[in-house]
């Protein structure tokens, strides 16, 4: 009997990437692509070059580190940069091969939304992006503290912050700002 036949990153013909210790070891074309980058411009280096913060690439790593351990497969939003520094929302799945390392070796699945990044977007600061993510996927201020590594109490406050800062009074307008920003830079 024949053996199945072998794929590598290569052949995915989804954004995918093999990382050890948050340095991107391989990549397929579509992954260099969504970034605007040649793959061989990506292999060992860090993923910090794709955030558009370092505080951002740090924060997502607290993040994913308190949710990858165990084998276990994550998911969140988030923006990222390109190499014209173009700023974009993607979704990014993750699962790590080691339970006690999550970052020793890890594949990532990185898909581009149509979710525009405003000016009015880029002006929120990386901690509220990520909690504005969290409360448009549908989650709660429990849910989100747990994630995040935050008390319920300030989630809320930098929900209670975001609804103010741009004059909507509950949750649900707020997710629908979020969803509809115009897709210009001003």
């Amino acid at each position: 009997m024949a053996s199945p036949p072998i794929f590598t990153l290569a052949d995915m013909p989804v954004p995918m990437v093999f990382a050890t210790h948050r340095i991107i070891r391989d990549c397929n074309a579509e992954f260099a692509a969504l970034f605007g980058y040649a793959r061989q411009d990506l292999v060992d280096t860090s993923f910090s070059r794709l955030y558009p913060a370092i505080a951002d690439f740090v924060r997502t790593g607290e993040m994913w580190r308190h949710h990858l351990p165990g084998g276990a497969v994550y998911h969140d939003e988030r923006v990222m940069a390109g190499a014209d520094g173009k700023r974009f929302w993607c979704r990014v799945n993750g699962r790590a091969r080691d339970a006690a390392d999550p970052f020793a070796a890890a594949l990532y699945c990185f898909e581009p939304m149509s979710r525009p990044v405003s000016a009015t977007t880029l002006k929120l600061t990386g901690r509220q992006r990520q909690i504005m993510t969290l409360v448009a996927q549908g989650k709660t201020n429990t849910d989100i503290a747990r994630e995040v590594g935050l008390s319920r109490r300030t989630v809320e406050a930098h929900r209670l912050r975001l609804s103010r800062s741009v004059g909507v009074a509950n949750s649900a307008e707020l997710v629908a700002w979020f969803l509809s920003q115009p897709t210009t830079l001003e």
